[in-house]
């Protein structure tokens, strides 16, 4: 093979390496990471970087229970817009979860599911609103699937 040739190859095999490791959606390895992902993407207003890090069908699921927190009733979105126009610009989770302090605690993992505990503390009123978020494996990616709040307390 002549130098010109042999050139033109390792250059085209750099290149296609090189697309290969930009393009790929590695995300998070670890549930905590997964969640400090999130809060991140929320504060840049990112949709696709929530989309990815998010079970978006499974957090429709919750009914019950608002995890804006400080809500009268519990809200239900009807499609997976709703709830990132919820967590990114005037979104009413966004602006309450960035107007109290967070605390990203312990991680729980049980196989191919987790938990991280997340802390919202409300420094005005002592109140703190202690949640634990789910996640699993889905894709190969650990995704949040619940934002679930389990007390208030008060200091």
């Amino acid at each position: 093979m002549n130098a010109k040739l042999t050139f033109f190859v390792l250059i085209l095999l750099l290149g296609v390496i090189g697309l290969n490791l930009g393009c790929s959606d590695s995300g998070p390895t670890d549930p905590k990471a997964a969640v400090i992902s999130m809060f991140g993407a929320m504060e840049k207003d990112d949709k696709a970087a929530l989309a990815h890090l998010l079970d978006l069908p499974e957090l429709m699921k919750t009914i019950n229970e608002d995890y804006a927190l400080q809500t009268d009733s519990p809200r239900v979105f009807t499609n997976p817009l709703e709830v990132l126009d919820d967590l990114t610009g005037e979104g009413q989770t966004k602006a309450r979860w960035f107007s109290l302090q967070r605390i990203i605690g312990d991680t729980e993992v049980m196989g191919e599911t987790a938990t991280v505990e997340v802390t919202f503390v409300d420094k005005e009123s002592s109140r703190g609103y202690r949640t634990k978020f789910g996640l699993h494996v889905k894709n190969e990616k650990w995704r949040i699937y619940s934002f679930k709040t389990f007390e208030e307390t008060g200091s």
